[in-house]
């Protein structure tokens, strides 16, 4: 006969597995249906049907629809379900990790980028006019503020800002440059493609923040 320990911690893995597959297929629906159908018109009831969950189920685990969207963005926007903050993240360690400040500023150009490829639908869903949207997209503005002041901060501990600028224009200015507003105005409304794009925003982000 097998241990009671080791049979409760299979069951226990077990649950798991199905927990995170659930929360997975209610992510997906969610991103499907708002893309489709827009805020509004996307409810929990077909959210969770479509991801063969209960919607008391999708409840408990996300809160309303709001926080469902706010989680669904999340994921787009890290690329990955994991419990990892956006700060410890591949992409960023190696934009930090950069041996001089064109090659910081040519990583983040590059990580912003890939950012905003992968939420630019959920950004149109996001400009909607429903009330509830303004807290979802306030809350993702100011994680953005942080952590571009993150990023700044960096430049500066290294000696790579520009002598004289302050931290707090250094971190709006790059807010600013790397908002989905211009993003979607470039990308979308004017055709530039994803390198054209990149490269604009590598030379806007050096002429704020790097010495003349």
């Amino acid at each position: 006969m097998g241990k009671p320990g080791a049979a409760r911690a299979y069951d226990a893995t077990r649950r798991r597995d199905a927990a995170a597959r659930a929360r997975g297929a209610v992510l997906d629906a969610c991103r499907e249906l708002m893309l489709r159908d827009g805020y509004r018109a996307t409810t929990i009831r077909a959210v969770a049907q479509r991801a063969g969950v209960s919607a008391e189920l999708v409840y408990k685990a996300f809160g309303g629809k709001p926080q469902l969207l706010k989680a669904v963005y999340d994921v787009t926007l890290a690329g990955d379900d994991e419990p990892v903050p956006m700060g410890e993240r591949a992409e960023l360690r190696a934009v930090l990790a950069a041996a001089n400040a064109p090659a910081a500023l040519r990583g983040y150009a590059a990580f912003v980028c890939g950012v905003h490829d992968r939420l630019a639908g959920l950004l149109a869903v996001l400009a909607g006019s429903d009330p509830e949207l303004a807290g979802v997209a306030a809350e993702a503005d100011a994680e953005r503020l942080r952590g571009v002041t993150a990023f700044t901060g960096h430049l500066a501990a290294e000696g790579w800002l520009r002598p004289g600028l302050p931290a707090a224009e250094a971190a709006d200015s790059c807010w600013v440059l790397t908002s989905p507003q211009l993003f979607d105005r470039l990308r979308r409304a004017r055709g530039w493609d994803a390198e054209a794009y990149r490269r604009w925003l590598e030379r806007m982000l050096t002429a704020a923040l790097l010495p003349d």
